[in-house]
């Protein structure tokens, strides 16, 4: 029986995966043998690797659309197709919406979800091409189905990258499959920029409802999912991978009155 997380032979794209989540993301992806293409705009100290092999980094600011384009074409010129991609780089600083500057709106929404948009426009036209198509994970964020005070302009890009996902789900099949990861909160690198010392951690991982925060290889588990034969039916979805989410704050507040 042939073993549906075997990725031998076919080429993964993770953009941003050189770090935190996208890092975890190419590590998933090279473990189960594909060959595996990491972009930014640096490169990592170190590459993604498993059993002597490493990811391939491209030099790439994927909010210059020549510039994506251009990866697009290294990749299929160098292995001669492109199976998957993760739209994975992203993010935003904190920011007050009030006084936030159109021009810092702009770059974050291009970020989020223009450049999402060109790339996965991209990988289409080549995954139309191939015998068996390709699939196409957006990364997405609670950020995108629940208020985001502080990041206001990235909740908005990331909910407008999931409507783009369904919307591009039913354009490109039968094709090509586009789906969505909606990601909780997640322990990377940079987590006590967002959440604080090891105290402010563990206070964070108590208010989701399996007591911790997502690892960066929870989240490469559900594309490699999403990715294989197992989801072959699976198209135009947005899976949740948040721990059960939030405690609703009206059953503290009303236990702590009782």
């Amino acid at each position: 029986m042939l073993d549906p997380m075997d990725f031998r032979g076919k080429v993964v794209l993770v953009t941003g995966g050189g770090k935190g989540v996208g890092r975890g993301i190419s590590q998933r992806f090279l473990d189960c043998g594909a060959e595996v293409v990491i972009c930014g705009r640096e490169a990592p100290v170190t590459l993604p690797a498993s059993g002597g092999r490493e990811a391939l980094f491209l030099a790439c600011d994927l909010r210059d659309v020549e510039q994506s384009g251009q990866l697009i074409t290294q990749i299929v010129e160098r292995f001669g197709r492109l199976d998957v991609l993760v739209n994975n780089a992203g993010g935003s600083p904190n920011a007050d919406a009030a006084s936030a500057s159109p021009r810092f709106s702009e770059a974050i929404i291009r970020l989020n979800l223009i450049a999402p948009l060109n790339l996965c426009q991209q990988a289409n036209r080549v995954m139309q091409a191939q015998a068996d198509g390709g699939a196409i994970i957006n990364i997405c964020s609670v950020s995108a189905t629940r208020p985001s005070p502080g990041t206001a302009a990235y909740g908005a890009a990331k909910a407008g990258l999931l409507n783009l996902t369904t919307s591009l789900a039913v354009e490109w099949a039968p094709k090509v499959r586009v789906n969505a990861v909606t990601a909780g909160l997640i322990l990377t690198e940079q987590a006590a920029m967002h959440y604080g010392d090891e105290a402010g951690l563990a206070r964070v991982a108590a208010t989701i409802p399996l007591q911790r925060l997502a690892t960066p290889q929870d989240i490469g588990d559900t594309c490699l999912y999403l990715a294989s034969g197992l989801a072959r039916y699976v198209s135009g979805a947005d899976i949740a991978v948040h721990g059960a989410g939030e405690r609703p704050a009206f059953l503290d507040a009303a236990q702590s009155h009782s």
